[in-house]
């Protein structure tokens, strides 16, 4: 039933969803700790 095509996308998009998960939770934690998100200091 499924087609090489379809798995593949619905790889990508399950990759992409599970760093942009990672991501959030990120800059989540780094909200309540005060930090900024990519480790630099922009002020």
């Amino acid at each position: 039933m499924f087609t090489k095509k379809r798995v593949a996308i619905l790889g990508i998009v399950v990759l992409v969803g599970f760093y942009l998960g990672a991501l959030a939770t990120r800059a989540i934690i780094n909200l309540m700790i005060g930090g900024t998100l990519f480790g630099g200091n922009f002020l």
